[in-house]
């Protein structure tokens, strides 16, 4: 492959690593949250009220599938930030959409915010949206910028 060929990648800013590993530890915390829920965790399961345990048990596939979705994309994006690839900005993309999904059934087309519609849950979710979004437009910035190969 000639010089020319090759696309040209800038050096990242140092507020580049603390935003990658920001976002990795962020979805690593959501990824936990999935598989604890998922496995059925006794101890972290602990947490919950009788009627929240039966609203995460009895979420239909769909459902299940999208939170997998957003937790998933969201961990890779971020390692694939950190590895400086552009294909990091679409997965934080996809993450936010299928979390966006999965929070719309969750307080909208059931009974979520009967079950978990505390101050707490509800600001939770806010700022699981905002740093999704803000993690997809990081990202996508440092590929305009050429940070991302």
């Amino acid at each position: 492959m000639s010089e020319d060929a090759k696309t040209e990648v800038a050096r990242a800013p140092w507020h580049f690593w603390v935003v990658g590993v920001a976002a990795l530890l962020w979805n690593a915390m959501g990824a936990l949250d999935y598989l604890m829920t998922q496995t059925r965790n006794e101890e972290y399961m602990s947490q919950f009220t009788p009627e929240q345990l039966s609203f995460f048990y009895g979420l239909p596939t769909w459902v299940i599938a999208t939170w997998a979705t957003a937790v998933w994309c969201g961990v890779l994006g971020a390692l694939l930030l950190l590895a400086r690839r552009r294909q990091a900005a679409w997965l934080f993309l996809v993450s936010l959409v299928a979390m966006v999904v999965t929070t719309f059934q969750n307080y909208v087309l059931s009974n979520g915010m009967e079950v978990m519609g505390d101050a707490f849950s509800l600001g939770f979710t806010v700022a699981i949206f905002l740093l999704a979004l803000v993690f997809f437009l990081y990202a996508r910035a440092m590929h305009k910028r050429k940070i991302l190969g």
